[in-house]
């Protein structure tokens, strides 16, 4: 077994890394990238939990605006959507020889196990990977803090957020401003502070409650997870 920088990581996806070229739903490039980069490190050991959006298939705030729908009742059905990226990420993982669970914080028996602390942690001690989904179980919450609680909750030593072609936290938003700056460290107030918009606010008040640092990072560059776990800068560093 190699060294690993951590030992227990939680890594989260947003779920338009699922799309792809396409403008909806999955495309199975992607899914069969992620699970590739995950057996990566989960074939050094590395305990990993994972939590998976739904702006693939439904976006809460934005779509439940244009169906004329409540937002409660909007976030309820990104909910879903991250239940359905879950069971299929789980699907690929299990095709290349990864042992993997699925829990929701919303019971639906049928498809996955009801979340369950205790049940999570030994599912990771026994080297499965687990996916969260459904969130926190409620409405007015985002993936990024269902990730936060779920790190905090699985005593995870650090937070890893992959961005969809983004290789870090810049000073601007790099996608308007070819003239914005990438910082390679920083502290979770100066996240909060400067408003940056990598995260909720809540997220990384969560993880500078509990002490996990956070990795931003880009998951299209291949093998980055690799180099995270041999302690590599990759990068955003935020502490």
């Amino acid at each position: 077994m190699v060294e690993n920088k951590y030992k227990r990581v939680l890594l989260k996806i947003s779920g338009e890394a699922l799309l792809g070229e396409q403008q909806f739903g999955i495309d199975p490039k992607p899914v069969e990238m992620i699970a590739s980069e995950i057996k990566s490190i989960y074939e050094r050991g590395v305990e990993i939990a994972v939590v998976v959006g739904g702006g693939n298939i439904f976006r809460g705030m934005k779509n439940s605006a244009a169906l004329g729908m409540d937002q409660a009742s909007g976030d309820y059905v990104g909910m879903l959507a991250t239940v359905m990226n879950a069971v299929v990420l789980q699907c690929a993982l299990k095709k290349i020889g990864v042992e993997c669970r699925v829990q929701t914080a919303i019971a639906m028996n049928q498809i996955a196990e009801p979340y369950l602390r205790h049940k999570a942690i030994r599912h990771l001690e026994k080297q499965r990977v687990v996916i969260f989904a459904a969130g926190t179980g409620n409405p007015f919450f985002t993936t990024d803090t269902a990730s936060a609680l779920r790190a905090s909750e699985m005593n995870a030593e650090v937070m890893l957020m992959a961005k969809n072609g983004v290789d870090g936290v810049y000073d601007d938003d790099p996608k308007t401003n070819p003239n914005a700056k990438k910082i390679d460290k920083i502290s979770y107030a100066d996240i909060i502070k400067r408003d940056l918009k990598v995260m909720d606010t809540s997220a990384c008040a969560l993880c500078k409650q509990n002490n996990i640092p956070i990795v931003v990072f880009d998951f299209k560059a291949k093998g980055s997870l690799v180099e995270i776990m041999n302690g590599k800068d990759v990068g955003t560093y935020i502490s």
